[in-house]
């Protein structure tokens, strides 16, 4: 059995928002019989990562695929259709490639949508293949009857070369971590656009594709970028937990040290919600070996999408698989989120 426990017998929306009840279901529903497939050379479904890597020839192919039902379908920085792009993009940046070959994208579409809230998303799609140079090469349509989906959900895959992919269970004692920027951002946002909520401030989601900032660190770090996440569902937290539990290393997050915009955290104490726990579609979590840690932190802030980058702390050999935030005033273990505190948000 799972150290996270057994899943329930009906399945909640708790099971798709990260964390652990999310890996829980994947891990004793949908890994069985799946994982332990033909053996090939390079990751797997087992290893549970952003994508898959596979050797062919001298390079390793990277593979992605991500299905997305945020709601409201259009927010504040950003729809669906951005998502989906950057969503698919971004995988495939943090297992390492940064060059995208092509793009799937197939739509499934309530009867009665708007033809102009479908168009505006396909522009949207359009503009965000241009941003991260991602060709879609093919795709699929379907039309549901009216009710049984909730207006629109898109499904992308992805795939992209690489001479050496990163995985997410690449950390070691000493690693250094960092942020490509403000956390928590599309969570906030998608909050107080769902419910309406009147908060000060401009909270606009980070959505956007990063496999140009992920690029920099890696020209930069070149072997000393050990893994890399992006942290979406379940934020910043959750991604450190899969990163430490996967490493077998405990990790010291520096709380001050982690960005997080003033709006996001005005709205975040107003409503007692913790920033660390709250979705990011712009940002990368990157360990990075201690020698190569400044040339990665300034190649990233040197690009437009990395200029609040931070580094956030750094790898233990003790705690393994914990996350100790240090609050300057003490220390205390994080709790690894059981799922994003908002369901459907990508």
């Amino acid at each position: 059995m799972s150290r996270r426990g057994l899943v329930d017998d009906r399945i909640g929306l708790k099971y798709g928002a990260g964390g652990r009840a999310m890996r829980a279901l994947i891990e004793q529903v949908c890994l069985p019989g799946l994982a332990g497939g033909p053996a090939f050379e390079g990751i797997g479904l087992a290893a549970m990562d952003d994508g898959a890597a596979i050797r062919v020839d001298d390079r390793w192919l990277i593979i992605t695929t991500d299905s997305h039902v945020v709601h409201p379908i259009f927010f504040p920085g950003g729809d669906i259709g951005r998502l989906a792009v950057s969503g698919t993009v971004n995988d495939l940046a943090v297992m390492g490639a940064t060059e995208v070959t092509a793009l799937t994208c197939a739509v499934i579409i309530e009867e009665g949508f708007p033809r102009a809230d479908l168009e505006r998303v396909y522009a949207s799609i359009r503009a965000a293949c241009e941003e991260a140079g991602a060709p879609i090469v093919t795709g699929d349509t379907k039309v549901m009857g009216r009710g049984e989906i909730d207006g629109l959900v898109l499904n992308t895959a992805g795939i992209g070369f690489c001479d050496r992919p990163v995985p997410d269970a690449g950390l070691a004692p000493g690693d250094i971590l960092i942020v490509t920027g403000t956390i928590g951002d599309h969570g906030m946002a998608i909050m107080a656009a769902r419910h309406a909520l009147s908060l000060d401030g401009d909270l606009r989601s980070d959505v956007a594709p990063i496999n140009g900032v992920v690029r920099a660190a890696l020209e930069a770090g070149r072997d000393g970028v050990a893994a890399m996440k992006d942290p979406t569902r379940g934020g910043l937290s959750s991604a450190l937990h899969e990163m430490a539990e996967k490493s077998r290393v405990g990790i010291l997050l520096e709380e001050a040290a982690v960005p997080v915009r003033p709006d996001v955290r005005g709205a975040s104490d107003l409503l007692g919600i913790d920033p660390l726990v709250m979705a990011c579609e712009g940002k990368a979590v990157i360990g990075v070996r201690p020698g190569a840690a400044d040339a990665v932190l300034a190649a990233i802030r040197a690009h437009p999408l990395g200029r609040d980058a931070a580094r956030i702390g750094h790898c233990i050999s003790q705690h393994a698989g914990a996350i100790i935030l240090d609050t300057g005033l003490g220390r205390r273990i994080l709790a690894e989120p059981e799922g994003e505190p908002l369901p459907r948000i990508c």
